[in-house]
């Protein structure tokens, strides 16, 4: 099949949200099918200010087209337009502007759809939230599949929305309370249906093995003890990765963990990722900034906890790749969707209180049983559902109950059949 993955952003050094579930899955699908990713210039999220070339690339093995975007956003006029928006009355157009300011703003994205759009056996259009998403299920609904990536937030009460899951022949939700959530709130339109997720690679030397503990372990034999040694890290320590920001529950973590510190100044905080906020200077906070995907793979498993501090969270990738190394997963109690993985998994403890926070931490630090326990099962967690065959198979599922894709006369790489030439 061919398929285009449509998406408002793309490429290897965007690290976390739909943009990275997205790329993790053309990546996969890519091995089994014709992928071309259509995205914009944008490379940053706040202003989407063309950054890429426009054009073709390729990354990873699949092709990627960039559509320059027309305009930037401001974030404080689009603040204030979004509080004005949320609380008062308004029109359609209202939220046609909402969603112009919003961004990204891409006229050719959209051109190249509407011309190109029978090239393809189905389009595959990642996070709901954005204009290319919402223009462009207009285009082919009976050959699209939405995969909405979607949190409960204000967004999600404009009717604008409303459309947009009526819209699609296939929905790919990323969890069972996501599909919870968005069936309660829309009149779903989709004859196909699954909750997908994503894959994650399980270590091989990893799947029986029962994770030793630091006291147990010789320096050069421990977990991860690469990653310490390079950072300096000689006693216990949680980790968080993702982006560093007050909004994603960071401020919040510090602010506990400072408190953690005040009583058991042995364990430290590693923060890595795209740093947002500032970071205070104390002995106890390590940042080790953005790292490659193998360095991440390698402190993930060193980590003697993962902590999972976002109150809004579509799937959590930070905690199910945890699960696979067999590391156990601190969550956050707000988020309906880590507290899922936890149960679901018996894998991870979740707060919901700067106490709750501190007791479970400490442990967790404490117990190196349960931490064994806990690895486990986590990894038992991802082996039964988010093995990349699993996922790979739901997904051929939806494209399986798409109508009949391209018009008869086009080849599979969506040029003229030529007629055979005559005896």
């Amino acid at each position: 099949m061919k398929l285009a993955v449509v998406v408002q952003r793309y490429g290897a050094e965007i690290a976390g949200g739909a943009e990275y579930l997205c790329r993790l899955i053309a990546e996969q699908l890519a091995g089994r099918h014709e992928v071309d990713v259509l995205t914009t210039c944008a490379r940053d999220d706040s202003t989407w200010k063309n950054r890429y070339p426009e054009g073709d690339d390729r990354i990873r093995g699949v092709t990627v087209r960039r559509f320059a975007n027309e305009r930037t956003r401001d974030p404080a006029s689009f603040d204030e337009y979004s509080r004005w928006i949320h609380r008062h009355d308004h029109s359609a157009d209202d939220e046609a502007e909402w969603l112009k300011q919003q961004g990204p703003w891409c006229p050719g994205l959209q051109s190249y759809l509407e011309e190109h759009h029978r090239d393809y056996d189905a389009l595959v259009f990642f996070d709901c939230l954005y204009a290319s998403t919402v223009l462009g299920l207009r285009i082919d609904p009976a050959r699209s599949i939405l995969v909405p990536v979607a949190t409960d937030g204000p967004a999600m009460r404009l009717n604008l929305y409303r459309e947009v899951f009526s819209r699609p022949a296939g929905i790919a939700y990323t969890t069972a309370v996501e599909r919870g959530f968005l069936k309660r709130r829309f009149p779903i339109g989709a004859r196909v249906e699954e909750t997908v997720g994503c894959g994650v690679d399980l270590p091989p030397s990893r799947l029986h093995e029962k994770p030793p503990s630091e006291a147990s372990a010789s320096p050069l034999t421990a977990r991860g003890a690469v990653f310490r040694r390079r950072h300096r890290l000689y006693g216990p320590f949680a980790l968080h990765d993702g982006r560093i920001e007050a909004g994603r529950g960071c401020e919040e973590l510090l602010d506990y963990f400072n408190g953690h510190a005040e009583s058991d100044g042995d364990t430290s905080l590693v923060l890595m990722g795209l740093k947002l906020m500032p970071i205070p200077n104390a002995r106890h906070l390590r940042f080790a900034g953005m790292l490659s995907e193998a360095e991440r793979s390698e402190a993930l498993e060193a980590a003697t906890v993962v902590v999972a501090p976002s109150p809004t969270e579509s799937l959590s990738l930070l905690a199910l790749e945890s699960f696979a190394v067999g590391t156990p997963v601190l969550a956050n109690a707000r988020s309906d969707v880590l507290v899922d993985h936890c149960q679901r998994s018996n894998a991870g403890l979740y707060y919901g209180s700067r106490d709750e926070f501190q007791a479970c931490l400490r442990l967790l630090v404490r117990d190196d049983d349960l931490r064994s326990a806990l690895g486990r099962q986590g990894r038992a967690y991802v082996r039964a559902n988010y093995r990349w065959e699993v996922v790979l198979g739901k997904y051929d599922r939806l494209f399986a109950g798409l109508p009949s894709s391209r018009p008869a006369g086009r080849s599979p790489r969506g040029g003229r059949r030529r007629r055979p030439r005559a005896g």
